[in-house]
């Protein structure tokens, strides 16, 4: 466990109950903790993109969604909402603490 786990569960605990993340994906979720510290409550729906892409690359280079974030229909941009949204929560609440 390293420094990045803390808030990458931190940040999966902030999901919606409806929010399903991929299996296998605590090292896309150790990308979001990057967020976190680098971005805090700034992150935005693309930021959350680029480190899925980021990810992603690693588990499908092939996927359709491997794409800039611009070039996604509405639809699928939608996905990366709650993530950002996470990531968000979870700088409010470590700001808090």
């Amino acid at each position: 466990m390293t420094y990045l786990d803390e808030p990458a569960d931190l940040i999966r605990s902030c999901l919606p109950a409806d929010a399903k993340p991929p299996a296998g994906s605590a090292p896309l979720f150790r990308l979001y903790a990057v967020l976190l510290r680098a971005k805090g409550e700034r992150v935005t729906d693309e930021d959350v993109h680029d480190a899925w892409s980021a990810w992603m690359q690693t588990v499908d280079d092939t996927h359709e969604a491997l794409v800039p974030f611009g070039d996604l229909p509405p639809k699928v941009r939608a996905y990366d909402t709650p993530y950002a949204e996470a990531i968000r929560r979870a700088a409010r609440l470590t700001a808090a603490i």
